[in-house]
C-alpha cells in the first residue's frame, strides 16, 4: 500500500548510502538508515559492518519521537568502528578518540555515547583565561576510548561516557549513566551504572 512515509523511507535508504560515501564512511551490505542523519565535525574514520540498521526521528521508534540521529567527530584522528548486525535508534555519538562496537549490538532509543568531556573542568580554562597549572588534567579536555563488545543490549536513554568498556552479552538498563566499565555477562543499571546481577 502506497504512503508518503514508505516513499520517504525508500528515498532516505538510497540517499543515505550516497551521503555516507560523500562523508567518507565505509559500510558493508544491507545498510538501512531510515530518515535524515547528521554527520558533523572533523573528517575522521568511520567503518560500519554488514546489516546495519539506524532509525532517526519521525517516530519510527516511538521512544525517540522526532529526535534525529547525530554522529560528531571531534578530531581528525577520531575512529568509529561498528561491527555486523548492529541496530540503533536516534543515537547521539560524539567521539574524539575511538569508539568500537562489536557484532550483534542493540542500542536503544536516544542513547548518548561520548568518549570526551568536550569542555575543561577548570572554569578558568572554560573562560579561555590562563590557569595556574597548564598541565593539570582539569585544564585540558579529557578523552578516553569507548568499547561496546559483542551481543550487548543497551536500553533506551542511556549515557555511555569516556573510558568505558561494556563486556560481551551484558545488558544495560534503560536510563543508566555508565561512568565505569561493566563486565561481561551481567545486567547493570542505575546512575552511576552498577552490576545488578550476573547472567
Amino acid at each position: 500500500m502506497f504512503s508518503i512515509n514508505n516513499l520517504r523511507f525508500k528515498y532516505y535508504k538510497w540517499f543515505n548510502r550516497w551521503y555516507f560515501r560523500y562523508k567518507g564512511i565505509q559500510f558493508g551490505d544491507r545498510l538501512q538508515v531510515y530518515n535524515k542523519v547528521y554527520v558533523t565535525g572533523a573528517r575522521g574514520r568511520i567503518s560500519i559492518g554488514d546489516h546495519f540498521t539506524l532509525t532517526s526521528g519521525d517516530c519510527i521508534n516511538p521512544i525517540c519521537r522526532n529526535l534525529r540521529a547525530c554522529v560528531h567527530l571531534g578530531s581528525p584522528k577520531a575512529i568509529i568502528t561498528i561491527g555486523d548486525n548492529v541496530g540503533m535508534s536516534s543515537p547521539c555519538i560524539w567521539i574524539s578518540e575511538r569508539l568500537t562496537i562489536g557484532n550483534h549490538v542493540n542500542i536503544g532509543g536516544n542513547c548518548m555515547i561520548m568518549d570526551t568531556d568536550v569542555h575543561e573542568i577548570d572554569y578558568l580554562a572554560r573562560r579561555g583565561e590562563n590557569v595556574l597549572n597548564q598541565n593539570s588534567p582539569q585544564a585540558t579536555v579529557q578523552s578516553a576510548p569507548v568499547t561496546i563488545e559483542e551481543d550487548v543490549w543497551i536500553g533506551a536513554n542511556c549515557q555511555i561516557l569516556k573510558g568505558v568498556t561494556i563486556g560481551a552479552r551484558s545488558v544495560i538498563g534503560a536510563g543508566s549513566v555508565v561512568t565505569k566499565s561493566i563486565p561481561a555477562d551481567c545486567i547493570a543499571a542505575g546512575n552511576p551504572c552498577r552490576v545488578v546481577r550476573e547472567l
